[in-house]
């Protein structure tokens, strides 16, 4: 047989998935946080609620008597929803709406982590990086927007010690793979909590694609330059998920859902040029960053449209020095879920810097066909075997150096 024949389906590589979500534990903070606290603190309850999307903006109304039963995240003045769309795994495509939930409306994998880890096995994944759900928001938003920074510190700290402790620890261990996340309004605060985590275990952490668009300093400012030498030090990855700037890019006011979903990929296309631009990854040398639900398709454009502009000096960057096709070579990972065109290009792209994910719970998921579907994928462009391991798991192991969690090869 020849040497660049795709593996049969039964015999790909376990999936390690750098993008799965989880559902936070409704009790977490009012158990954990001091009763002092409690009351301003995360807590769930429940009413009738009619979700909306309008401009790249979610919305809802609560108390709808059109609207469904809701489980709603309250933080101080801040309402959060959950909706089906947070975890409709199992659920078929075709009944997926963006309609309100409580959590008994999604599966129980979505939040507890013993049916977590029998639909990862039903599911071909050894093991899985997850991002937050429904209230902290993907990049930990929730706890940057409250006022009292006392109290967001201690639920953010809440969240990160559940994450490595509890759902990544016990049964979990070597499975679950902890992703933390930082108080977006103090880099000082931020370089400490990197710091903190890797000493317990965690060697990932989730940040925005765009701060500026949280409010925070800009990728331009070197004000992150204390954070990123946090995660230098320690090894930790640096992991954007699309949305985590609180926005998605849109057309118009009145353009639909689908529309947002189809241009999702131009946030990660921005915060590359921010990476480049801003000289923080020439600054930081052996750091390591990551865009989750990005695709990677669009990188080899990009790759040559930064490197045409920075040789030549224009628009006050570059004119010497290494290329950005050449800064971002083996530090820039783009994670796949059903992207042939990238993986057309790998050789463009790096085909080591191509990650895979099964976005669980997610509509965009795969579950419980995600092997079948890398499968159809790699076979369609003519992936061998070497290949098709590196995009579902060799791959993932360098780029969150996940040899510390037992897994090697």
């Amino acid at each position: 047989m020849a040497e660049n024949v795709t593996p049969e389906e039964a015999d790909l590589p376990l999936i390690i998935s750098v993008d799965d979500h989880i559902m936070e534990p409704k009790d977490l903070w009012q158990t954990e946080l001091p009763p002092s606290m409690r009351a301003q603190g995360p807590r769930v309850e429940q009413d009738k609620v009619l979700l909306e999307f309008k401009g790249g903006h979610y919305g809802f109304t609560r108390g709808a008597k059109e609207g469904q039963m809701c489980d709603i995240w309250m933080f101080e003045d801040a309402e959060i929803p959950t909706g089906l769309l947070h975890g409709p795994a199992g659920i078929p495509r075709e009944e997926q709406r963006n309609v309100a939930a409580t959590y008994e409306d999604l599966r129980p994998g979505t939040y507890d982590q013993t049916a977590r880890l029998e639909d990862m096995t039903l599911n071909h994944v050894e093991a899985a990086i997850n991002y937050p759900n429904v209230f902290p928001r993907f990049c930990g938003q929730g706890f940057l927007e409250r006022s009292d920074k006392d109290l967001a510190l201690a639920c953010l700290q809440i969240y990160n010690d559940w994450m490595i402790d509890e759902w990544g620890g016990g049964a979990g261990k070597g499975r679950l793979i902890p992703l933390t996340l930082i108080p977006l309004w103090d880099q000082e605060l931020a370089a400490a909590e990197v710091r903190r985590c890797a000493d317990k275990g965690s060697f990932a952490i989730a940040f925005s694609e765009n701060p500026s668009k949280l409010g925070c300093s800009t990728m331009y400012s070197g004000d992150w330059d204390v954070v990123w030498q946090a995660c230098e030090e320690t090894e930790t990855t640096v992991s954007m998920h699309i949305g985590s700037s609180s926005s998605m890019p849109t057309t118009s006011p009145d353009a639909p859902l689908a529309a947002s979903m189809s241009l999702y990929a131009q946030n990660a296309e921005a915060s590359l040029v921010d990476w480049v631009f801003s000289g923080s990854l020439q600054r930081f040398p052996d750091i390591k960053i990551a865009y989750a639900e990005s695709q990677v398709g669009w990188m080899p454009f990009q790759f040559e449209r930064m490197d045409s502009v920075f040789k030549e000096g224009r628009g006050g960057v570059g004119g010497s020095g290494p290329l950005p096709s050449e800064i971002v070579q083996g530090r820039v990972f783009g994670c796949i879920f059903d992207d042939v065109v990238g993986l057309r290009q790998r050789d463009q792209v790096g085909v080591d810097q191509i990650l895979f994910e099964t976005d669980y719970p997610h509509s965009d998921g795969t579950f419980p066909h995600s092997r079948k579907v890398a499968h159809s994928m790699f076979v369609e462009v003519g992936m061998d075997t070497d290949e098709c391991y590196k995009v579902l798991r060799g791959n993932a192991i360098n780029a969150y150096g996940l040899e510390r969690f037992g897994i090697s090869e």
